[in-house]
C-alpha cells in the first residue's frame, strides 16, 4: 500500500514538472516580442516582484514556519537561480537565441554530473542513454551552427548554476516546507534581479497586453512554477527531473507552429522526438534500474 502511494505521488510530480515545461515553453510564444519595449533585466526584476507579492498575499505565514536551516538552504537556491537569470540574460546579448537555449538546455548534462559529484548519486547507463538523447534532440531542435564565444561561455555558465539549483531542491526541499522555500527563493531571486537593473530606473510595460504577459509570467509561470518545481523534486531524483524538463524547447515549438504560424519542419519532428524518448525511457524504465530514492542532505 505504502509503495503504491510513493508511486502514485512520484508520477502526479512527473506530471507537475512536465505541466510545468509546458508552461515555460508557452513563454517564448508569448513574450517574444515584449522584449523589444522592456529591456530583459527590467521585466525580471518586475516580474519576480510580482511573484514574490503574490506567494505573501496567498501565505503571508509561510515563512515564519520555516526553520534557520531550511530558510538558509531556500537563500542558497534563490541565489543560484537569480544568478543564473542574469547570466543568461547577458549570455543573449552576444549569443543567437536558439544557441542559447541550446547552452542553457545543456543543465540536462550539468545534473547528473554535479548529482553524482556532490550527492554521491549513481547514474545507471539508462539514465545517461536519456541524457545523451536529450542533449542532441535539443541540438537538433536549435542549432545551425555553433561557436564558443564569450556569450556561449556565460550562458554556459547559468547552466552549471541551474543544474547546481535542480541537485539543490533535490537534496533540501521537502514537501511540508514547499511553499516557504517558494516565497524566500523568490524574494531573494526578485532582489538580485533589482539590484542588477535599479541603477538605470526600471521600465514598466504601457501596454494591457504587456501586463497580461508580465502577470502570467510572474503568477503562473513564476510563482507558481516555482512551488511546483519544489513540490515535485522533494519525491524525484535530480537528474529525472532535468530530463522532464528538457521537454521545454519542445513545447516551445509545440506552440510556435500551433499559435505562431511557423512551419513543422523535419528538425522540429526529429529533434522533439528525441528529447520525447529520453524522457519516456526515464519514466517507463523500472525505478530501480534509473536511479535510488531522493538523496536528502542537510547541510
Amino acid at each position: 500500500m505504502h509503495a503504491e502511494q510513493n508511486r502514485r505521488t512520484t508520477l502526479l510530480a512527473a506530471g507537475a514538472l512536465l505541466a510545468l515545461a509546458a508552461c515555460w515553453g508557452s513563454t517564448f510564444f508569448l513574450i517574444r516580442d515584449l522584449l523589444d519595449r522592456v529591456p530583459t533585466l527590467d521585466f525580471l526584476a518586475v516580474r519576480f516582484s510580482i511573484a514574490s507579492l503574490a506567494l505573501l498575499l496567498v501565505a503571508p505565514k509561510a515563512l515564519g514556519r520555516l526553520s534557520p536551516q531550511v530558510r538558509k538552504h531556500a537563500v542558497v537556491l534563490g541565489v543560484l537561480y537569480g544568478v543564473a537569470q542574469i547570466l543568461q540574460t547577458a549570455g543573449l546579448a552576444h549569443t543567437p537565441a536558439s544557441v542559447s537555449g541550446f547552452v542553457t538546455g545543456l543543465y540536462v548534462v550539468c545534473t547528473p554530473l554535479l548529482a553524482a559529484a556532490i550527492l554521491k548519486t549513481r547514474i545507471p547507463p539508462i539514465t545517461w542513454a536519456a541524457v545523451v538523447l536529450a542533449t542532441v534532440g535539443l541540438g537538433v531542435l536549435a542549432l545551425n551552427g555553433l561557436s564558443i564565444g564569450y556569450g556561449e561561455l556565460i550562458t554556459l555558465a547559468s547552466a552549471v548554476l541551474y543544474a547546481l539549483h535542480i541537485v539543490g531542491l533535490g537534496a533540501w526541499s521537502n514537501a511540508q516546507d514547499a511553499l516557504g522555500m517558494t516565497l524566500l527563493q523568490m524574494i531573494v531571486i526578485a532582489f538580485i534581479c533589482t539590484v542588477s537593473t535599479v541603477h538605470d530606473g526600471i521600465v514598466l510595460p504601457d501596454r494591457t497586453a504587456d501586463w497580461v504577459s508580465v502577470l502570467y509570467m510572474a503568477i503562473v509561470v513564476g510563482a507558481l512554477g516555482l512551488y511546483v518545481q519544489t513540490w515535485a523534486q522533494a519525491h524525484l531524483p535530480p537528474t529525472r527531473s532535468a530530463i522532464m524538463m528538457s521537454m521545454e524547447p519542445v513545447f516551445a515549438s509545440f506552440f510556435a507552429v500551433w499559435l505562431g504560424g511557423e512551419d513543422l519542419t523535419a528538425r522540429l519532428l526529429i529533434g522533439g522526438t528525441m528529447v520525447l524518448v529520453a524522457m519516456l525511457t526515464v519514466e517507463l524504465a523500472p525505478r530501480r534500474v534509473v536511479e535510488g530514492e531522493v538523496t536528502h542532505i542537510a547541510v
